[in-house]
């Protein structure tokens, strides 16, 4: 792959495709299910907001008459909305083609989940994690199948994680980077199994470099909404819809390699067309990747059946 201006405009056609996007009521989750649903996949909108999900899939539909769209709730940071979720599509789905991975927050005040886990751990790299492997039974039925787990650049800046409840101190950024560090180790431990496994299955890695979405203005603490959204949107982001550019790549073009991470090919990977990223030394060291799925297998009590564990 080289960075030669890609753009959403290069998708094959995606008649006959089932795409999942999870967080697909704004930012790049909406610009990539608009995206898809433009080349003529069914996108299946996974949601935690239901009518903020039927908003958007009207938007699309408007824009694009006969679009294949469906609406499913799904809380990322609760266990039993990832069961019904995967439930409800092994139901009524023979086969996905695509998962992307999608969804995140971010910064919010130190809160727990039920479960007991920090919630950007939680929500971005646990509840990825189970409904990846809930729904692997699907994707092995697909055609070309992947899953594209979005990590961000702020991957680089920490270190693996040890403990689900994010102890024993708590920043709103540090642990937001150490999920989005999680998300890339899964990336490649995932790759690495469906690799041994001999799995037609491919494990895809993304990030949007810096865009301009609701994720930096939505952070429920005053100083990173103030931070990020008032002050690092209008004057470094990208638009959404070339933040979306890597995943959509990642998830459509023949030529995406499995296991590499796509990124933004400007300066600090911050902007730009789709190319070759580079992931932190943490995020493709296989001890990482071994410790990182026991303990998400420990704490969501889901395990991928038809995957060994990577040499």
């Amino acid at each position: 792959m080289t960075a030669d201006g890609w753009t959403e405009a290069r998708i094959p056609d995606q008649n006959g495709r089932t795409s999942v996007v999870t967080g697909a009521t704004s930012g790049l989750g909406l610009a990539t299910a608009r995206a898809l649903a433009a080349r003529g996949a069914r996108v299946v909108l996974a949601v935690r907001d239901e009518e903020k999900g039927h908003r958007a899939a009207a938007g699309i539909a408007a824009a694009r008459p006969g679009a294949e769209l469906e609406v499913r709730r799904l809380d990322l940071a609760d266990p039993d909305s990832v069961r019904t979720f995967a439930d409800g599509m092994r139901a009524d789905h023979a086969r996905i083609d695509v998962l992307i991975n999608n969804a995140g927050v971010m910064a919010p005040p130190r809160t727990l989940t039920p479960q007991g886990h920090e919630l950007q751990f939680a929500t971005n790299h646990l509840g990825h994690f189970a409904l990846t492997g809930l729904l692997f039974d699907l994707l092995l039925a697909g055609r070309d199948p992947r899953v594209v787990t979005v990590i961000s650049v702020n991957h680089r800046q920490a270190r693996p994680p040890t403990d689900p409840a994010g102890r024993p101190r708590y920043s709103p950024m540090g642990a937001y980077n150490t999920s989005k560090l999680a998300n890339a180790i899964f990336g490649r431990e995932l790759h690495r199994r469906l690799t041994a496994a001999g799995s037609p299955v491919r494990s895809m890695l993304a990030h949007p470099g810096y865009t301009a979405t609701g994720l930096q203005t939505s952070a429920t603490t005053a100083l990173w909404r103030f931070l990020l959204g008032r002050i690092g949107n209008p004057l470094l982001a990208q638009a959404v819809e070339q933040g979306a550019r890597p995943q959509l790549y990642a998830a459509t073009d023949p030529a995406a390699r499995p296991g590499e991470l796509i990124a933004p090919d400007g300066p600090g990977e911050l902007r730009g067309h789709p190319a070759p990223g580079r992931l932190s030394a943490a995020a493709t060291d296989p001890d990482h990747g071994r410790r990182l799925w026991e303990l998400s297998e420990q704490a969501t009590g889901v395990r991928f059946s038809a995957l060994r564990p990577s040499a």
